[in-house]
Order: structure tokens, then sequence, then C-alpha cells
């Protein structure tokens, strides 16, 4: 026997499909009409933002036979035991920061993503994790081992991209050109909050008309009573749209030559705006910044920045960190996707029992190894002043590489999930080619170490001669 309620139901639905049918055959009918029609069902509405259906199911519930990321699957990509290679601190300290990232940050990064926001009420749970500063000693920073610092980066990336771009940022750019090129009066200024990640720092280099070239920036520093004014634009500035501390770069008017500069939250004539619709990244706060007669005080001009030469030492150790980005982010797509086959079953059996799944899967895992070993001596070479900017290059450009075909695989492994940020490699795969993109291109990188190798810088093409047919 049908009950009333059955039947209720039932008109209703024939009414709404007799509606869309009108909708449809009536380019005349307005939105206005629909909504009028709905609140007689009791649906309400009728606005622009109305949202036509049921709220979607929770992923648990829609899909129960893999278990989506914000409960982050466990750690199983250290095939040949890379943390024996590691100092009892630095394994501590690993252990540390995954379980905070898992605990604290995997539950709602996702919606974060999906939104584009920062999730602000996370900075605290972030500066837990004791990664602000890094190497850098005193001043409250944690003066931790450069291979620590990496790979705790490593592991932030592994579950979230975008929070270690915003730690990045924040430690190896801002907060390194302080402790490199800055006074001792603005270590001691600035530092201790930064380190404690009450004020964030931000790093502000490229140009609209400036990204791969950034060294020919145009941004102006005219010198003035008693200090300097900025005068140009900034654009992709990480962190720039709530950043507390604003690094700088500007070109002096006088010498021609690179300055640094500390610019103050809420200058007069600074304004900082968020760069819309990027598909990477996506809780990153990258923003396009305009200054308009910025006055910085000669205090807070950084002594230390008198040429580009000496941007480079600021972006030898990020460029050696960033390395270290898409380590974690493929680490984090292997335990994803081994966890996934073992889970996911078709056919039968689960998908981990086929030989193509299997295939792929240890070609990420073979991926993830060498990007370990090549990161480890990275940081070796530069604990040990051997360092040159072609390693630096090298070991960003290669680790990126190697990452994307990780997470291509990963993408294929996951099938129609792999393309839901919910199971982590959707998200992975969009967070890595902004990474792959910045601190030097792949291309760029590349021909730093070309650069190095045959002593021939290739950058600019040659000049066209005149053809003698």
């Amino acid at each position: 026997m049908i009950s009333r309620t059955h039947v209720k139901a039932l008109r209703a639905g024939l009414l709404l499909l007799h509606l869309d049918r009108e909708l449809a055959e009536s380019a005349g009918s307005s939105r206005a009409q629909r909504g009028a029609a709905m609140r007689s069902l009791g649906g309400g509405g009728g606005g622009a933002d109305d949202k036509v259906g049921l709220p979607p199911l929770d992923v648990a519930l829609a899909f129960p036979q893999a278990t989506p990321a914000s409960l982050f699957p466990p750690a199983v990509s250290d095939y040949y035991q890379f943390d024996d290679l590691l100092t009892d601190e630095e394994k501590a300290l690993r252990r540390k920061v995954r379980g905070i990232m898992e605990k604290e940050i995997a539950p709602i990064m996702t919606e974060y993503w999906e939104k584009a926001e920062f999730p602000f009420h996370a900075i605290p749970k972030l500066s837990t994790l004791l990664l602000a500063g890094g190497t850098i000693k005193g001043y409250g920073c944690p003066g931790l081992s450069l291979t620590g610092s990496a790979i705790s980066i490593a592991e932030v990336a592994r579950v979230d991209a975008s929070c270690s771009t915003f730690i990045l940022v924040h430690s190896c750019l801002a907060m390194s050109t302080i402790a490199l090129c800055g006074s001792e009066a603005q270590k001691q200024k600035y530092l201790p909050s930064l380190a404690q990640l009450k004020t964030v720092g931000c790093w502000a280099l490229t140009e609209p008309d400036h990204g791969s070239d950034a060294s020919s920036l145009r941004t102006s520093a005219t010198k003035v009573p008693g200090g300097w004014h900025l005068d140009g634009q900034k654009r992709w500035i990480g962190n720039s749209t709530f950043a507390d501390v604003l690094i700088i770069l500007a070109r002096n008017a006088d010498t021609n030559q690179l300055n640094g500069f500390i610019v103050k939250k809420g200058a007069p004539g600074l304004k900082a705006t968020k760069i819309e619709n990027k598909i990477g990244l996506r809780m990153v706060q990258n923003g396009d910044i305009v200054l308009n007669k910025v006055f910085v005080s000669e205090e807070d001009r950084l002594i230390g920045i008198n040429s580009f030469q000496d941007v480079n030492k600021v972006l030898a150790i990020s460029r050696v960190m960033v390395a270290w980005q898409p380590i974690g982010i493929s680490m984090g797509v292997f335990d994803m996707c081994h966890r996934y086959l073992k889970e996911r079953k078709q056919f039968g059996a689960p998908l981990a029992a086929f030989q193509l799944n299997q295939e792929k899967l240890v070609r990420m895992l073979g991926n993830i190894q060498a990007m370990l070993l090549v990161g480890w001596r990275l940081c070796k070479l530069y604990e040990s002043g051997k360092m040159t900017l072609g390693h630096a290059s090298l070991g960003k450009a290669w680790t990126s590489k190697k990452a994307r075909e990780v997470v291509s695989l990963g993408r294929e492994l996951l099938g129609g999930n792999g393309i839901l940020a919910d199971f982590l490699v959707a998200k992975a795969f969009c967070d890595l080619e902004p990474i792959f993109s910045y601190e030097g291109t792949y291309d760029i990188n590349s021909l730093v170490t070309g650069r190095e190798i045959t002593g021939i810088a290739s950058f600019k093409p040659a000049a066209l001669a005149k053809s003698r047919l």
C-alpha cells in the first residue's frame, strides 16, 4: 500500500520533471519562475545562489571500498631504508612532523584546497612543527641540520604541498634573507616572532614582466631623506595577501644594482591582492603586489643585498628545500596508491593483484628511492660547503621531473578517483605543476647546470646573423 507521503513525493517529482521540460523548451522561462515553483514544493530559494539537487554524499559513504586521504595512509615508501642515513635527532623530527601533519592537516586539507583558502586557524598547529627558521641558529630559531630541515619539508609536502610552500616562503626565503643579508638589529627585531609564526613573512622577487629573467626586475628604490621610496609591481608572491613582513627586491635608482628592503604590512602605498583561478597549490595565497611610493626607512634596508649574486645566496638554500617538495609529494602519492590498490577490488580481486598495476607501483617506488638519495646528497654537499648553484639547480629540476612521472602513474592507478581531491592524487597532481615551475623552471635550472659544466651561458638566444644566402 502506497502511503500519502509517497504519493506527495511522487507528485512533487513529476511536477519538477514537467517544470524542467518546460524550462528546456522555453528560452523565455526565467530563473525566478523556477524559484517560485521550488518554493511551492517547500524547496525555498529562487535566488541566483540556489543549488539544485541534494547535497553530495560524504565520500566515505559514496565510495566505501577505499579510504580517503583525510585518514592518511601509513608511510611505506622508504624501501631502501633511507632512515638509516639520518641521525637520531633527524629521525625523531621526521616522526614528529609526520604525526602532526597526518593528525591536524590531513582532515581539513581537501576542504580548504577546494575553497582556495588558507586555513589560518592551523597556523598555531604548524608552529608546533618548529620548522620556521630551519637551519638558522639563535633568535628563537630551531637551528636544524639542513638534512633535518629538508626531510621535514618533505614530510609536510607528503600530506599537503600548500602547507609546505607556506613554510618554505616564510622560512627559507623571508627568514633566510634576513638571517643571511640583514643587520644584527634586523635579526633581533624580526626573526624571533617569525620563528614562532606569530608573524608571517613573504619574499617578492618575481614581476609581471620578469619571471625567469628575474635579475632584470624593474621595481625601483629611490633614495629620499631618511630612507627609500619603492615603486613597482610584483606577481606570484606567496603569503603576500596576509604577510606581516614583506621582503622586497628592488633596483637602486642610483647604482642600478639590486637591493633588498623589509616592508611592513599596511605600509602606505602598499597593495596586495589575491591571484584567483589557480589549479595548483590552491591553499597558497599568491598575490599581486603594487608599490606606489612605499616609504622604507634606512634601518629596514637589507645591507647584505647589493647585487643579484647576494640574492643567489638565498636561492641556493631555498632551491635545496624546494627539491624536497616533489620528493614529499611523491611519497604521499605512493602511500595513497599502495593502500588504495589493496582496498579497491575489481573482477573479484584487489587492484594490487594485477601485473600492470604492480609494475606502475614499483616504477613509482624506484623513482622515490632515487629522489631521496639525490636530495640527501644535495644536503650533504651544502653542509660541507661543496654545493654549487649547478648542483642545486640539477637537484630541483630532476626531482620535479621524476615526481611528475610518479603523480601521473598514481593518477592512472586510481582511475576515476584519480580526479578527486579526496583521494589526494588529483590534488598532488595539480600541486606539483607550480612547483615544477617556481624557484626556476625545469628548463632554466637545466641551463644553470649546463652553464656550469660547459662554461657557456645559453639563457639568451644568440644574436641573429645576417643570412649569406
